[in-house]
């Protein structure tokens, strides 16, 4: 099974593909519009840009540049304390556009209740759970953002609108929606750098991240490999 990997800078596409020895050679790379493939076995990896629309629009041309069986949103992101901390690693069991719909008198009301598109995608159980075992992750919601948190309130405040949620990062939900759109299953992985709230740049422990996700796909290739046809079709 040939898998998509779409992270939004190079830096983490390249911690994804250390994972597999070095892929550095020009026949390991190729180009779709607007970003270069690294092919590092059956993983295609690509640096798709920040946020989710650019991650929907390079996730697209991936998806049509090759035949796919599934769609992976990779790379660092800040987690929730008491839930992900600082060095830990995340596997969404859902992923969610968390600042997408519209702002009220009564406070924000998602896309959902404004009766357009959806709000969450929803990875394949079982291999959520599988994923999760072989790499020690947490799991949790993943939360998309088109700006990134910088305070204890709006920490708090997506707490309160999603309990469950475990990190949050801006990309998920636009691979996501790209994946859902060829009926291929989505997958989320995140290594958390930096804990949600306020931004605290020496805090920050990005290198420790990127080597996390670079574990993470180390154990992942043979996860995969015993994902059967039947579990790829599990919603």
């Amino acid at each position: 099974m040939r898998v998509l990997v779409v992270t939004a800078v190079p830096a983490e596409r390249d911690a994804v593909t250390r994972a597999f020895g070095d892929v550095s050679g020009a026949s390991s790379v190729f180009f779709v519009p607007g970003a270069e493939i690294h092919r590092a076995g059956s993983f295609d990896v690509l640096a798709g840009g920040a946020g989710p629309g650019a991650a929907a629009a390079s996730a697209a041309f991936g998806l049509a540049s090759d035949r796919y069986g599934l769609v992976i949103s990779a790379g660092i992101g800040g987690g929730f304390a008491g839930v992900a901390p600082v060095g830990s690693l995340v596997v969404a069991d859902r992923i969610g556009a968390a600042d997408l719909g519209a702002e009220t008198a009564t406070g924000f009301v998602p896309v959902t209740e404004l009766g357009f598109g959806r709000a969450w995608h929803f990875p394949p159980r079982s291999l959520v759970r599988e994923v999760s075992a072989a790499t020690g992750a947490v799991t949790g919601a993943v939360l998309t953002v088109s700006t990134v948190t910088g305070s204890a309130d709006r920490a708090a405040a997506l707490l309160a609108a999603h309990p469950r949620a475990a990190a949050e990062a801006m990309e998920g939900f636009g691979v996501a929606e790209a994946a859902e759109r060829v009926g291929l299953p989505v997958l989320e992985i995140r290594a958390v750098s930096n804990a949600v709230g306020p931004r605290d740049r020496d805090a920050w422990r990005i290198g420790d991240a990127l080597a996390a996700l670079t574990e993470a796909f180390g154990k992942l290739a043979p996860v995969l490999e015993g994902w059967t046809h039947h579990d790829r079709q599990e919603s």
